[in-house]
């Protein structure tokens, strides 16, 4: 039963969440084709009360299909690495880079509408590659260094090298990513250790140990050892049985 709920869970978190987020884009974006709608206005409106509801809405809304593949994948590949590494806090560190990435363009952006998933990726990308540093676990770090491997080339997109670009969102969901990362610093995933890194493995209980001399050099335990041990365990469980016969027989009888 336990193993089924973690298999649910990681097919949750790690399947099923980035493909409706991917999906929940692509719908948003044609519902606008097939009855003929523009969500523009729904965007970030830096500045204005009305444009903070674009916070929530305008990482749903994209101005076209290459707006929109651009920002699919990576939302696929950072989403899913954030529900397999961080699954105790990734709701929160989503629902904060949502917010602190959206708000920060409603601070700091020109005066236009803000849309697309891009401020929510940036935020993802800075929280995963600062995340694993500050944690100094390998594991993490490796995810550091794959995510640098693929997505470093976006640091460009926070400088204001494109008008049609809102770098504005990007360095927003940068900044936010960062932050984030310092807030849970100390949300490391525990590790299982192996079965010698246990403070309380003993060596002269472990069959494998046992193959060792005490120079260190290994050598086969003599099959009458095994045949003793398979024995002693069988005549233990014969024991065990038949206790448990007469124990319940004299209960019948009472």
């Amino acid at each position: 039963m336990k193993q089924e709920s973690t298999n649910f869970t990681f097919y949750n978190g790690v399947v099923i969440y980035p493909l409706v987020f991917f999906l929940s884009i692509w719908v948003v974006f044609w519902v606008e084709i097939k009855f003929g709608l523009d969500f523009t206005s729904w965007g970030v409106r830096p500045r204005t009360l009305l444009g903070l509801r674009g916070i929530f809405f305008s990482p749903f809304i994209h101005s076209g299909v290459s707006h929109l593949w651009h920002n699919s994948i990576p939302l696929i590949v950072l989403s899913a690495a954030l529900f397999y590494f961080y699954k105790q806090i990734s709701w929160k560190v989503l629902l904060w880079l949502l917010l602190l990435s959206g708000f920060g363009t409603w601070l700091i952006g020109r005066t236009s509408f803000h849309i697309g998933m891009s401020g929510v990726i940036y935020a993802l990308v800075s929280f995963l590659f600062f995340k694993g540093i500050f944690a100094r676990h390998y594991r993490l770090i490796a995810l550091s260094l794959l995510v640098v491997f693929l997505y470093g080339s976006l640091i460009w997109g926070t400088l204001p090298l494109n008008a049609t670009v809102s770098w504005e969102g990007h360095l927003s969901g940068f900044i936010a990513g960062f932050l984030l990362s310092l807030r849970f610093r100390e949300s490391i995933p525990q590790v299982i250790p192996y079965q010698w890194e246990n403070k309380n493995f003993n060596e002269a209980e472990d069959p494998f140990m046992r193959q060792f001399d005490e120079n260190g050099f290994f050598f086969e335990l003599p099959p009458e050892e095994y045949q003793i041990e398979e024995e002693l365990e069988k005549e233990n469980l014969q024991q065990r049985v038949n206790y448990t016969y007469v124990y319940t027989y004299k209960e019948e009888e009472e």
